[in-house]
């Protein structure tokens, strides 16, 4: 099995991901915090070069929805703090 540079993107990707979602059960981010947004935004976007090499539709949907919703949370953010 050959493990291509993209797979270590996405891989790391799903790390981002998973760390964040960890750290949010465990009290040490919360939801509303910029940095859960961010570190989901960032897993979201590796995973999704990786997906451009190796295509899988219902993949990309998933994780373009994920971005999409890390980017809104993000902006929320910074209107927030802004007022």
């Amino acid at each position: 099995m050959t493990f291509a540079w993209y797979d270590v993107i996405g891989t790391l990707g799903v790390g981002v991901i998973v760390v964040t979602y960890f750290l949010l059960q465990i009290d040490k981010i919360s939801s509303q915090q910029f940095i859960y947004s961010l570190l989901n935004g960032v897993g979201a976007a590796l995973i999704l070069i990786s997906l451009y090499y190796d295509f899988n539709l219902p993949s990309v949907i998933v994780e373009a929805f994920w971005l999409v919703i890390s980017v809104f949370g993000l902006l929320k953010y910074l209107m927030t703090r802004a007022k």
